[in-house]
């Protein structure tokens, strides 16, 4: 049947009320409410609840009360086996024709809502997909990414020089509105990237558009990231498509960048947690303080002086960079060669285990590898498994999403952390960029029903296997390595396998061998501190019969220890509790044994 007022390319809309899964549908209308948004038509047979909440606003209840009077919403007959405290519903006789999709997803809640989120298609997608977008914060900020757009460092080569910021969009047609709708976009992405992406690279792409051409504005704040410096700018106009090599920078904005940079390790802790967020347009509104406060202290936006540096070649093969003098000072380990082994090791077998007693920063030196290694925090993820850690929660899987306006969940293909880092690792010119994902207590979890069929490409990079939930034929990247910590003190020790054992290489960290045994000494003598701790530590550990439990440095090596009474508190709150446990029901006075007044009149 013709419906000749209803808005061109936008499908029908639901709400299923909670409780007893009761349905309404409707559709927005090319005409415009009094808010300035379309109006939505409520179709005859909806169900709506009877019930009214103190959310509801007065000009929604009138509404209501009129539809009751004209009989527009009668009492819904009782359904067969229906539980006789559900809650009531009325069925609506003719369609209704509402001030906006708000207005018709209050009468159906009974409680003010927004409509945008609230009508969901069939497939879940919400109505605010199909609208342009609407109220929005006057100022805004954005993390845009292009250190490692395909291989190419665009924010050296062009972002700095040219004064833009750019998205790539190679396969995506001319765009003729200025604020497509995400709804356009994702029709766009899944006619241009078909075979081109998997499912979940095709829905971040969508939201990185939709993020970079409709949500931003002139004026909002934009940051980017390179070679350890934070970028700040300034966003000076709208988004245009220009022809660009490979379509490397296609879609761009012009800025105003400052003339200073930021080192990372100053930036504020908020800021730095939004910056490890793994996506190309990274929303950075809710650190806007924090960015101001650092353009303030730049004293100035005028262009910055792009300073002239060689352009690292593309590899032609995958690669590690070598151990950097910096590198090796900054871990503390003065064997070089140690650290030589470990990237050789990973190399050769893509995958490695650091394991050893609890204190020993195995998680430390993972993450510091990691970020050398892939040039940076954006290329590793991290992730710590736990006893109830599934594959669904590490790869995919459909999982429980649950709308926040109606309460009612649904079950969604989900990507879990190792399918976000392998997508975006073999994004196209990246295979020649090392990514790290770090599995943090990786005998914590039962890692059969954790890794599934990927145990097969951990050790088969050049082969795929047919995924469980989506079917798509999945290899795991070569430029993909796996760094996991396992804590010898932990009696899950025993669920490592030996199906996971083959497939990596595992590095202990023990306090009685080096680096470890004698890092705490070489720590305190960078800081200038009395060598005391260093030897009451290879004291305590000379007592300690069992490797699996000595104590690691990483205790010690806390400003809080060397506060008045520190040492003496973090033996008595961190260390001893660990012997206590090791020793229970052995009759042992841990504290006479191992306490600092025992280790210091007999140290040896």
């Amino acid at each position: 049947m013709p419906q000749p007022d209803r808005l061109p390319g936008t499908p029908d809309f639901r709400i299923k009320l909670p409780q007893d899964g009761a349905e309404a549908r409707g559709y927005l209308l090319t005409r415009f409410g009094g808010n300035g948004t379309n109006k939505f038509l409520l179709r005859e047979g909806s169900l709506v609840t009877a019930e009214e909440w103190p959310g509801l606003g007065g000009h929604a209840r009138r509404f209501r009360a009129e539809l009751r009077a004209d009989g527009a919403l009668v009492d819904a007959p009782a359904a067969p086996g229906r539980p006789p405290d559900a809650p009531a519903r009325w069925v609506v006789t003719r369609d209704i024709e509402c001030n906006s999709s708000s207005a018709a997803a209050a009468l159906v809640y009974g409680y003010d809502a927004s409509g945008p989120e609230s009508w969901r298609t069939d497939e879940g997608h919400p109505l605010s997909d199909y609208q342009s977008t609407g109220w929005r914060p006057p100022h805004k900020a954005w993390l845009v990414r292009g250190s490692n757009v395909s291989g190419h460092n665009l924010v050296r080569q062009q972002w700095l020089k040219e004064g833009l910021v750019s998205l790539s969009g190679a396969h995506l047609p001319p765009l003729e509105e200025s604020d497509p709708t995400k709804s356009a976009l994702r029709r766009f992405v899944e006619e241009g990237y078909e075979g081109a992406a998997s499912y979940h690279q095709k829905q971040g792409l969508v939201d990185e558009l939709h993020a970079f051409l409709t949500q931003m504005r002139v004026g909002d704040t934009v940051a980017t990231y390179d070679d350890d410096r934070l970028y700040l700018g300034r966003i000076t106009g709208d988004a245009v498509q220009a022809s660009s090599p490979g379509g490397l920078s296609n879609l761009r904005r012009p800025v105003t960048w400052q003339a200073d940079s930021h080192a990372y390790d100053e930036l504020p802790g908020e800021l730095r947690q939004k910056l490890s967020v793994q996506h190309d347009v990274v929303d950075l509104t809710g650190v806007l303080d924090a960015l101001d406060g650092l353009a303030g202290e730049a004293g100035g936006t005028d262009e910055p002086e792009v300073v002239q540096t060689l352009e690292r070649p593309v590899p032609k093969e995958l690669t590690l960079p070598e151990i950097s003098d910096t590198l090796a000072d900054d871990l503390l380990v003065h064997d070089r060669a140690w650290l030589e082994e470990l990237r050789e090791l990973l190399l050769d077998e893509k995958q490695l285990v650091f394991y050893g007693p609890p204190g020993t920063g195995k998680t430390y030196l993972a993450m510091k590898l990691a970020e050398h290694f892939g040039g940076g925090p954006e290329q590793v993820k991290i992730v710590q498994f736990h006893p109830s850690y599934a594959y669904e929660d590490f790869f995919e899987g459909f999982r429980p999403v649950e709308d926040p306006e109606t309460r009612e969940v649904a079950f969604r293909l989900t990507a879990g952390p190792l399918r976000e880092l392998a997508d975006l690792a073999s994004r196209e010119g990246n295979r020649h960029v090392p990514h790290f994902l770090i599995i943090d207590e990786i005998n914590r979890a039962n890692l059969a029903k954790v890794f599934g069929e990927l145990y097969f490409l951990l050790e088969y990079r050049d082969r795929s296997v047919r995924l469980t939930y989506s079917g798509d034929d999945f290899p795991l990247p070569p430029n993909l390595f796996v760094i996991g910590t396992m804590n010898t003190a932990d009696r899950s020790i025993a669920l490592v396998d030996a199906a996971m054992r083959r497939r990596f290489a595992f590095v202990e960290l023990s306090p009685r061998t080096e680096p470890t045994s004698g890092l705490l000494g070489r720590w305190l003598e960078r800081q200038g501190r009395d060598a005391e701790p260093a030897r009451l530590l290879d004291a305590l550990n000379s007592r300690i019969d069992e490797a699996d439990f000595a104590i690691g440095p990483s205790y010690l090596m806390k400003p809080g220890v060397y506060r008045d009474g520190g040492l003496e508190r973090t033996w008595r709150t961190k260390i001893l509790p660990l012997l206590e446990e090791h020793h229970y029901g052995e009759g042992i006075d841990v504290a006479a044994r191992y306490g600092l007044d025992s280790l210091r009149e007999r140290p040896a």
